[in-house]
């Protein structure tokens, strides 16, 4: 009786330390814990309570049985939720959005007047009042330009002695110079003489003066060329300016006209611009000089005392 107690109480006591983890058992005898652990049933029973002898479980169903004892209290992670499809009323919300977003990124008639327009606004404005543009088709102004050349001028001036300016054709100088025009009814002529200013020469040979001073005209007259082949002597009027050509012997300036509606001069308000920079062709480009410093030493003079 007393063995069947005692076999009734250590499969229990096995059975608990071998779910525990525990190293109790092994200690209490010194069989295996194995083989007593394969002793008894693992079924769920308590040997205690049935008081039968249970045999030896081979190796196979004592791998089924530990596998069932180790599954047991386990709790089994929940299934996650089927993804939730969109309904046919969200997807047309979703597609009208996008086609929202589409339009608005398209580029409109608005978006081209902003970013094509403005800088072709800006250029026409920069052209109209700032500057102006010209070729250049005769040799009246060799060697400051040559045939060919092109001037961009400035529209915003205060005419000084040594400019270089455009202006509208006076008194129809075109008909007997075509060749001097730069289109449109322009000419190019360098500014000598100021209103109240006189401008006079002696002839071939003899430099400019201007109110009595001589000027030393060699820095942009033409290499080889006379200031003038003949003489004159001219006063210059108020409101009006005198020019020459920088190619003396090809150029039909102030000199020639005397005898026209303002005696070869030229009208303030028909002058257009002043030369800045030659653009083109490429290997003429530069700045123009004004060459202001030749007339430094030239006194001013009255335009009251014009005649």
């Amino acid at each position: 009786m007393q063995d069947d107690q005692d076999n009734g109480e250590s499969p229990a006591l096995d059975t608990l330390e071998i779910w525990n983890g525990s190293s109790t058992a092994e200690s209490a005898t010194d069989e295996p814990l194995a083989t007593r652990s394969a002793a008894y049933d693992f079924s769920g029973d308590d040997p205690a309570d049935s008081g039968a002898y249970q045999p030896p479980l081979d190796d196979d169903a004592r791998d089924s049985r530990t596998f069932q004892v180790a599954g047991h209290g386990v709790a089994l992670s929940p299934v996650p939720p089927a993804p939730i499809r969109s309904s046919r009323s969200s997807r047309a919300k979703h597609a009208d959005s996008a086609a929202a977003r589409t339009g608005d990124d398209r580029f409109t008639l608005r978006d081209f007047a902003i970013w094509c327009g403005t800088p072709i606004l800006i250029v026409l404005l920069v052209r109209i009042f700032l500057v102006g543009f010209y070729e250049i088709p005769s040799r009246s102004m060799m060697d400051t330009f040559v045939p060919g050349d092109r001037v961009m001028t400035s529209k915003i001036f205060n005419l000084q002695r040594g400019d270089v300016v455009v202006f509208k054709d006076p008194n129809n100088w075109l008909n007997e110079e075509q060749s001097n025009a730069i289109g449109g009814g322009f000419l190019i002529k360098r500014l000598i003489g100021m209103p109240g200013d006189m401008v006079e020469c002696k002839g071939a040979g003899q430099p400019i003066t201007i109110n009595g001073v001589e000027i030393d005209e060699s820095s942009y007259i033409r290499p080889g060329v006379e200031p003038s082949a003949f003489p004159f002597s001219v006063t210059v009027t108020e409101g009006h300016v005198f020019v020459m050509g920088d190619n003396r012997s090809n150029s039909a300036d102030s000199r020639y006209h005397q005898n026209d509606n303002d005696h070869g001069l030229v009208p303030i308000d028909d002058v257009v611009g002043t030369g800045l920079a030659i653009y083109w062709p490429i290997n003429h480009i530069g700045l123009l000089a004004s060459h202001h410093d030749v007339f430094k030493d030239v006194p001013d003079a009255s335009s009251g005392s014009a005649s």
